[in-house]
């Protein structure tokens, strides 16, 4: 896998610098999308993927499950730190700050909120199994908030952030439609790797 992963990633960084052209109505800068995109939908996915193993985890009591959904938890904030510092990087660039309280700005930084509270629990509770039921029922709880904070609330309210590319109505070469799958791909990759670290 991680020779896929490494031509894959490769094929993307040569595509976005000479082959994809700027995207209309958004420019040059707004190629950090091949980056911020993906590690959003990681971030999405990681914390799915923490749920499920949380319920699994209270459901088996098998403690592989707990290392799991704690892995998951810890990458998805991982990429969701990822993803906001290059919507920040493209605010910058963009609109001349680098954070303004948008609504997409604002509801990430409560899902950061969430999950760096998840992290620090874990750190917290020193007994293996009292950490491992608390910490899954935190993460059921917890996954609730994702839909809500990434896709229903900021679309209730006014952004400066660019519509979804599938709502969007922007015109988009079939180039950046290609690579921004493949880069999607490759993140997804890249997290199942992570995920299995350890085997």
């Amino acid at each position: 896998m991680n020779k896929i992963i490494f031509l894959l990633t490769a094929a993307i960084v040569v595509a976005i610098i000479f082959f994809v052209p700027p995207i209309k109505g958004l420019g040059e800068l707004a190629k950090i999308i091949f980056f911020h995109v993906p590690t959003a939908w990681v971030a999405v996915v990681a914390f799915f993927s923490s749920a499920f193993f949380a319920a699994k985890f209270l459901r088996t009591r098998d403690f592989s499950a707990d290392e799991l959904s704690a892995r998951a938890a810890k990458l998805g904030f991982v990429f969701v730190l990822l993803s906001t510092i290059s919507g920040a990087i493209f605010s910058k660039l963009t609109w001349g700050a680098y954070w303004n309280w948008d609504p997409r700005q604002t509801t990430i930084f409560v899902l950061i909120l969430i999950y760096g509270a998840y992290l620090t629990l874990r750190a917290a509770v020193t007994d293996e199994k009292i950490r491992a039921k608390v910490s899954a029922v935190y993460s059921l709880l917890s996954v609730l908030t994702v839909p809500f904070l990434v896709f229903v609330l900021p679309r209730m309210y006014f952004s400066l952030h660019p519509s979804p590319i599938s709502s969007s109505g922007v015109e988009m070469d079939s180039a950046v439609v290609i690579v921004l799958i493949a880069a999607l791909i490759d993140a997804t990759l890249i997290f199942i790797r992570l995920m299995r670290k350890g085997d």
